[in-house]
């Protein structure tokens, strides 16, 4: 799917948001959904395991006994230990400190946070959902093959989700969606930027859903591509494509091709005859 323009993301973000205040305003709990997590440099697995999130809560959390009020900031030094808590409560795998570090002062991640305002004073500010995400250029590994034909041979570059969370009372509310769309929307100002994109544990139907329900395309399955405890698991590779960035292979990518070389052998021919 071509991304949207800047409007478009725009409109598309606020009303996830909306939606997500609504939700909140009609129920004080939620039930448990699952969301996503991606393998990330540091991680104590051999692969990560991305999409697969138990149904438990970050210490400490009680259930919502009041009517939320979801705002969304980037990830400040002094969230590094509840990110820390709630990674350790959400993923089956555990990340080193560095990664955090590095979240937390932006070394190559970008990150936002959801947070709760309506809660008490000495938590308004405190963590309650995130995503963490890093730009990598397009010609690194699998990615070389995950973009389109382009006519100008620019650089390109990508954005790929690393870790993404909510605490089990704010779930099902539309904060995951909310902090993807950031991801999106931060993507498309990016010019260089053709997409964002993620793993998936084939097993995680929520996430799965999840992540259609937000537009993402699934380009491949890719085989034994998690090793959890010593099991082998596939992954889906789900992409959102953005700034005019479309998959290999694509009907209008084999046209472009093909005018390319008819204009190419006329152009030729017309040489040789003049």
């Amino acid at each position: 799917m071509d991304g949207w323009q800047d409007a478009g993301q725009e409109q598309m973000h606020h009303y996830f948001y909306n939606v997500q205040q609504e939700l909140m305003q009609q129920s004080g709990s939620v039930p448990s959904y699952t969301i996503g997590m991606m393998p990330v440099p540091g991680s104590s697995s051999s692969s990560g395991t991305s999409g697969f999130v138990p149904s438990t809560t970050a210490p400490g959390v009680p259930i919502i006994s009041h009517p939320p009020a979801i705002t969304y900031r980037p990830i400040r030094p002094s969230d590094l230990e509840v990110l820390q808590e709630i990674h350790e409560a959400l993923f089956p795998i555990k990340y080193e400190a560095e990664f955090f570090m590095n979240v937390v002062h932006g070394k190559g991640i970008i990150s936002w946070a959801a947070v709760d305002s309506n809660r008490s004073d000495l938590q308004c500010d405190e963590l309650i959902g995130f995503v963490t995400a890093r730009v990598v250029t397009a010609t690194e590994g699998e990615e070389s093959d995950m973009l389109g034909y382009e006519m100008l041979k620019t650089e390109r570059s990508l954005i790929y989700i690393l870790t993404l969370g909510v605490i089990k009372p704010y779930r099902n509310c539309g904060i995951a969606s909310a902090l993807v769309w950031e991801v999106i929307h931060y993507a498309s100002r990016i010019s260089t930027c053709r997409a964002v994109y993620l793993h998936v544990i084939s097993y995680n139907q929520s996430a799965i859903h999840f992540y259609q329900k937000n537009m993402f395309h699934c380009l491949r399955r890719l085989h034994n591509f998690y090793c959890i405890e010593g099991r082998y698991y596939d992954a889906y590779l789900y992409v959102y494509y953005v700034n005019g960035g479309r998959s290999p292979c694509s009907a209008v990518d084999l046209l472009t091709v093909f005018t390319g070389y008819v204009r190419s052998f006329f152009t030729s021919m017309a040489s040789r005859l003049f």
